[in-house]
């Protein structure tokens, strides 16, 4: 069997290696148009500031020791041209020029490319992208002398490129298009991370974009929509991705209408013969149950792993991606998995929502911070994603509740979970069992919850904590009457009134909740207390 695959970064080496374990005899040919292969994208960023202090190391396994550990035809600077599907044909362009390829078998995983045009030093020398090693190298080229730099796009690549510019003490301004940063996480949840890019002396403006730039010999000017001007040195443009899937459009592969490519669970696309992973495919959507694409790291060696088990005989099946990710912005970590709020607004889901602010371990132990928490759920507990902001102990949360999810585990189920407890590491009911507890209470009736987005028209904001609490910031409007308090003041309420109650962050608020109603009021819990009313406010 002659497999050839197409692309030699996260999908296509994962193939590669995963095959030759499966098979010592089949012929395998691994192109790759740049000049290296199995290199960590996702370190670019990190190797541009400083902290990944050797290029060297962001090369998972160089071309050489790839060949000879694994017995594969590396062919780097290959760049395939065309697919001849019914002669089992490739057009290649090579440093020797055009030759061609047979195959037995195909498999495309030729990536992403960033959007917009590709800049090179000839047609727009200030301008560049951070997405392969080459855009790297040339930038660190580019930024000679700079000390002005224009970030463009807030999601993963733009803020950590931001950061690492700003760590090599650039003065650094990052545009926005939406209204927020990450926007893999709701808006609300974004506002502690905007401050700490701030914090950081990055200037942002979000709402706008930009028209189109100028440049000189020394400088370049972003034209915003606004009609104002930046000017910098240099600007990185990192304002999302599209699927390198010409080839497969160009040769008849089913393609959905953004381009990525259509493959089955066993990752064969329209042709029994050709396989895709990775960046340029779209996938299930275990939660909505349709098609998503999914563009990270993880799901894409996954995916070559399942290809080359595919390509021997196996019947391995890849049952979708949940989008799991997690990025450092600062001395902050922010973390999703599955669906925000948006997302599933858009799709017509009606859903539930809760916020709490657990400590990242326990609180008698030093060093302990503040998690803020988002969980999105079903009526029948089914969850539908999570986002968590914090300084520790973020990783663990969002790896637990994706595992939940992955596993068919209801937000009343994380009450159950063993989870391991020392007081340096979590708390004996850990932020994840919290979650349960609370989403256990809302569905069994227990407790009503409400949102400050959702607070209604004629209720009365009862604030349970303490007088000194109050007084340094509190819901205009809101009446104050401490819980230590509150069984002997009863009397002061109205049983007609319909009452919000709400603490710091929830559990006294909860504990009000439950008084109250065992007393004949109406009242509802604002779900995190005072610290996500904030976060709307």
């Amino acid at each position: 069997m002659k497999v050839v695959i197409i692309g030699g970064v996260a999908a296509g080496a994962s193939t590669a290696a995963r095959l030759r374990r499966l098979d010592e005899t089949a012929e395998i040919i691994l192109m790759e148009r740049g000049q290296t292969i199995s290199y960590a994208n996702c370190g670019l960023p990190y190797h541009l500031g400083g902290t990944i202090e050797d290029r060297e190391d962001l090369i998972v396994m160089p071309s050489e020791k790839f060949k000879a550990w694994f017995n594969i035809d590396v062919r780097t600077e290959h760049d395939v041209l065309e697919i001849c599907r019914d002669k089992k044909l490739l057009q290649i362009q090579t440093p020797q020029g055009r030759r061609t390829e047979t195959y037995d078998k195909l498999v495309i995983a030729t990536g992403a490319s960033p959007m917009g045009e590709a800049f090179t030093n000839d047609n727009h020398p200030r301008l560049s992208h951070l997405w392969t090693l080459a855009d790297m190298d040339r930038l660190l080229v580019k930024l000679g002398n700079a000390k002005r730099v224009i970030v463009v796009g807030a999601g993963f690549v733009g803020l950590e490129a931001a950061e690492n510019l700003r760590e090599r003490n650039l003065e650094v301004t990052l545009i926005q298009r939406e209204d927020q940063i990450l926007t893999t996480l709701d808006k609300e949840m974004t506002k502690p991370l905007l401050k700490e890019v701030q914090h950081q002396g990055i200037v942002v403006h979000l709402n706008t974009s930009v028209d189109h730039y100028t440049e000189t010999s020394t400088t370049v000017t972003a034209h915003l929509v606004t009609g104002e001007t930046i000017e910098a040195d240099m600007v990185v443009v990192a304002t999302g991705v599209k699927p390198n899937s010409d080839l497969a459009q160009r040769c008849g592969l089913a393609c959905n209408n953004r381009g990525y490519i259509i493959v089955n669970e066993r990752l064969q696309t329209s042709d029994p013969n050709i396989y895709a992973a990775g960046d340029v495919i779209e996938v299930y959507d275990p939660i909505l149950k349709g098609r998503t694409t999914i563009p990270l790291a993880g799901p894409a060696n996954k995916q070559g792993r399942i290809v080359a088990n595919n390509l021997v005989g196996g019947q391995s099946v890849y049952r979708g991606s949940f989008g799991t990710s997690i990025i450092k912005i600062g001395s902050l970590t922010a973390a999703s998995v599955g669906l925000t709020e948006r997302r599933l607004a858009i799709a017509g889901v009606t859903y539930r929502k809760l916020f709490l602010h657990p400590a990242s371990h326990a609180t008698y132990y030093p060093g302990a911070s503040r998690l803020s928490i988002k969980v999105l759920f079903a009526d029948d507990g089914t969850l539908y994603g999570a986002q968590i902001v914090g300084k520790e102990g973020v990783d663990k949360r969002i790896d637990t509740l994706a595992q939940a999810m992955r596993t068919g585990l209801k937000i009343q189920d994380l009450a159950e979970l063993e989870l391991a407890y020392a007081p340096p590491y979590g708390s004996a009911k850990d932020p994840v069992n919290f979650i349960g507890f609370i989403g256990e209470n809302i569905l069994s009736g227990l407790s009503d919850v409400v949102t400050p987005d959702a607070i209604p028209e004629n209720a009365i904001i009862l604030d349970t904590r303490e007088a000194g609490e109050y007084a340094a910031g509190a819901i205009p409007g809101a009446i104050n009457i401490p819980l230590t308090q509150l069984r002997q003041r009863l009397g002061e309420l109205d049983k007609t009134h319909f009452y919000v109650v709400h603490c710091q962050v929830g559990l006294r608020g909860y504990l009000a909740e439950r008084i109250l109603k065992q007393h004949g009021f109406k009242c509802a819990n604002l779900s995190g207390g005072w610290l996500t009313w904030q976060m709307f406010n």
